[in-house]
Formats: structure tokens, sequence, C-alpha cells
């Protein structure tokens, strides 16, 4: 068997920093896209050397917005990647120039050692190894100082001898060196497994800013096949057979409870994009349900030199998605009770395919579902919580107009259910903030209306038919038009449910918004 480190998984909560260090700073080429195979909506990123070879691969899994996870017991703590010796002088006067977080240098094994932390606090190890290097792309860093390959992983285990013997048995990792609590296995082409004896640490926390899995190698579909029948003989190790479509891969958890993963060198990324495109089109899983929707749910980056969105820190959280070909107009929208920032996209880009997306995220909870202010019970609405937010959202299109500067004259708001409930109240209470919405299974949760001036505002309200909130809907419809704005009340079949009818009401309604 052929041992080897083929690549090593992490989470990010911020994609357009991790592009920014790995592709950037690292100087790594980001060689695929794709949505997650165990959660679609997951976007996941490639980075390696130009030909995507198995040892150059560090892969992020992205919860952008993310809680942070913590490094601990049955986990990958670290994360090392060779340099040729002499390199470190030069990645420590770049990490300067670059603002890297820097914690200093040392020695490991008798090789030189440069710690720095990656945006999401990761450790990541640039280590004076003496490692064939592997083709990077051209860049801004000199070839004789670039990223060589993936130099090693640590992890920490409570059963360090158990951890051993099992990833030297089924991995064909040999046992190397010993240093202090760190036990070293080192595989066929040199590079290393670090077992840390982590006896009385704290159990690692999955989550933004720690490493998911590690996966070590194998030659060809058929042998991690014929490693799964081995595992399978210990009643112990549970275990996951995968076709990932570039490569077969196996699941198993070590005796410290490290994820590990065996991958098969091929068939590889060049499968469905030439070498010279890699990492440019994002790809969805096969078994992807809907995946054009999907792909407007991911989050969206650029690569360093590119044009990108330079997010600003305003009142609710969001997160922009830009099509191809642009319009000029943008539509805010603002997610029903559950939801997120990116529930309504797809509906969105359904309506108005060449729109900029700006979705938002409600700051109020509860039992731990999101929403975008209190009740009090069925029905029954904090009205003190509805002014001050709708006041919060006025003051975040301010916010918007002036950090991103959409044409004003192409700005309009979309809601939906607990959305468009804030959203209409806001109208009311704060004439002219938008002057185009939509507001699909609204309610009228004012106890009164205010007297208001909405002339010159276009509302198209979408009701169900038999929805239980219809009549609400028809009364907050009702006290629009009263105060001058100009609605359109359209009622589809269905309930309170978003249907396929809702995405071509809209459409149809920002070609003509007059009622």
């Amino acid at each position: 068997m052929t041992s080897g480190i083929h690549h090593v998984t992490l989470i990010t909560g911020d994609v357009q920093a991790n592009v920014d260090f790995y592709a950037g700073f690292l100087g790594l080429r980001l060689v695929k896209r794709t949505g997650g195979y165990e959660d679609p909506r997951q976007l996941h990123l490639f980075y390696g050397d130009y030909a995507a070879s198995p040892g150059s691969l560090v892969t992020f899994l992205v919860w952008q917005g993310g809680s942070s996870g913590q490094a601990g017991a049955g986990q990958v703590s670290e994360l090392s990647l060779a340099i040729a010796p002499g390199s470190v002088g030069y990645w420590l006067e770049r990490a300067l120039t670059h603002q890297v977080k820097v914690e200093g240098t040392g020695q490991e094994f008798g090789e030189t050692v440069l710690r720095l932390r990656d945006p999401d606090g990761v450790v990541v190890k640039l280590v004076s190894a003496d490692l064939p290097a592997l083709s990077m792309p051209e860049g801004g860093i000199p070839v004789e100082h670039a990223i060589r390959r993936i130099r090693g992983v640590t992890l920490l285990s409570e059963v360090q001898e158990e951890t051993t013997a099992f990833l030297a048995h089924y991995f064909g990792f040999r046992p190397g060196p010993v240093e202090g609590p760190v036990h070293r296995l080192v595989s066929d082409v040199g590079d290393v497994l670090d077992i840390r004896d982590a006896s009385g640490f704290w159990l690692g926390v999955p989550g933004t800013g720690t490493v998911d899995h590690v996966a070590v190698r194998a030659p060809t579909p058929e042998a991690v096949e014929a490693t799964e029948r081995e595992l399978q003989k210990r009643n112990s190790s549970l275990t996951n057979l995968h076709d990932r479509h570039y490569f077969t891969s196996l699941y198993v958890r070590e005796p410290g409870d490290v994820l590990i993963e065996q991958a098969s060198d091929g068939p590889g990324f060049t499968l469905d994009e030439p070498l010279e495109r890699l990492g440019t089109t994002l790809f969805m899983p096969p078994d992807a349900p809907d995946p054009q929707a999907t792909k407007v749910m991911l989050p969206q980056f650029g690569l360093p030199g590119e044009e990108r969105v330079v997010y600003r820190d305003l009142i609710y959280k969001h997160r922009f998605y830009a099509p191809d070909h642009p319009d000029g107009t943008t539509i805010a929208l603002l997610h029903g009770t559950g939801g997120n920032e990116t529930d309504l996209m797809p509906l969105a880009h359904r309506a108005a395919p060449n729109a900029t997306l700006l979705g938002l995220r409600g700051r109020s909870t509860e039992s731990g579902v999101q929403r975008w202010f209190r009740s009090f019970g069925p029905s029954i609405f904090d009205q003190k919580d509805i002014r001050f937010e709708s006041g919060a959202l006025a003051a975040f299109f301010d916010e918007v107009r002036s950090a991103y500067r959409p044409d004003p004259g192409k700005l309009l708001a979309l809601g939906y259910s607990n959305g468009a409930n804030l959203l209409g109240a806001a109208l009311l209470l704060h004439p002219g903030f938008i002057r185009k919405a939509v507001l699909i299974r609204p309610a009228m949760v004012l106890d009164a209306a205010p007297e208001s001036d909405l002339s010159g505002t276009s509302v198209l309200i979408i009701l169900g038919e038999t929805d239980a909130f219809r009549s609400q809907g028809e009364a907050l419809a009702k006290e629009l038009s009263s105060a001058g704005a100009s609605v359109k009340t359209e009622v589809i079949a269905g309930g309170h449910g978003l249907s396929e009818a809702d995405h071509k009401v809209i459409g149809k309604w920002l070609e003509d918004p007059l009622p």
C-alpha cells in the first residue's frame, strides 16, 4: 500500500477571508468549488497545487457566519505545510506584510517551524522540510519559496498508543521519532501524522476554525473497498463508503475518535473541468435537489484580483447574491419564521433572474427559531418590539444606500410571512423608507395603524386562498391603500406556504407594478 495524506478538510465561517488567505497569501490554487455532498447548501472549496494532486489538497466546508468550534481531544488540531529549507524568513516577512497573525518560530523534530493563524484561528505551520515539491501555480510567490505540499497534521488522542497502532496497521504509516508528548507516523511519500497525547484535554467542539477530518491516500477505489472489508472485521469500527465523484472515500473514526477518511487518488478533479480551468465552475452533487436554486443560496467570493463585495457591519446580518448579468435591480429579502438570509433567494432569482439579491437575517429568536420581532403567543405580538424593529429596518435601508449605493429607483423589499409582517408594519410606521415592496402571506400585526402618507409607494400582496391568515393580510392591504399606497392584491391557490405560483406573480408585477 502506498501511504500518505490525500487531503485535509476544515471548516470556515468567512469564505472571502478564507480565499484571500489560502489562495492569496499562501498562493495555493483553488482547484474545485462544489456544493457539499452531505449538504448541497454548504459550499465546499478545494485548494492545492496546479494539478490538484493528492498530498496538496486543503479543503473547506463553508459555514458562512457559523459558530466557532474549539480544537480538543478527538480532533485534528494543527495543519502543517511544507516549504523549502531556508524559506522561513521569507514567509515571516510576508506574514507581517499581509498582517497575518504570527505565533512565532521554533524547532519540531529537527525542522524549523513558523506558526501562523488563519482567519478562523486555525494553527497553520509552515515547516522547512526537504520533501519533493509539487507544481504550484505561478503568482507573486517566488517558486523557490512556494508551498511544496502538505507536511502533516497533529491529532489529539486520549488513547495515543491505540491511535498510533490503528493508523499504522490500516493506512500504511510507519512509526517514526518521538518528541515529548508527540508520536510521529511517517508515510511512504514523507508526510506525517503527529499523534499528541491529549489525556486530560477538553473534548473538541465542531465549528468554524476547526478541522473536520484528515484523508489518507489509497491508489484506487478497489484499495479503499479492501480497507473497508478489513475494518468491518473490527466490531468497534463503523465505516461509511461513498462515491465522491472525484474519488472514492471511506470514513471511520480511529480509537481516539478523530474522523479519518481514506480517499482514492483517482479519478481526480479533471473529471469535469480541464486542467487549465480547474476551480472556475461551481458544481453541484448529482443528487442535489433543484441544483440551480441551491447555487443561488451559496455564498459568493472573489479570487485575489477579482471584484468582490466588501461587506459592511450593518444593523442586520446580510448576504448578497450577484447574478452573472445584473440589471441594476436590488431586492432585499426578509425571511419567514425559522428562516435565514438565503431562504428567499431561489424564489427571488426565479422572479427576477438579473436582480442582485440582498438577504437579511432577523434579530429576534424564540425557542431557538429566527424571527423579526417578539410575540407573546399565537397572534399576540409585542407592539414595542414591532415598532423598534421597524425603526431598525428603516435605518438599515439608510445604511444600505450609504454603504453599497444601489440604484435608488431599482431598490425594493420582499418579505414572506413573519418578514412580510415586519415589512408591512415598517411601511406604515416609516413612510418612504422603501418605495416598492412585495408582501407574501402577510398579516396586519399593528394594534392600530398610524396616520401615514404612502403616496408614491407600490405594494404587491400575495395571499393564499386557504391561508388561515388571509383575512389579516386583507386587513393590511386595506390599511396600506388607505394610506395612499398603490396596492395590488393577488390570491393564489394554496395556504400559507410558498408555491410555484409566487415567483410568476412577482415576475409579472415587477414588469408592470401598477394595480
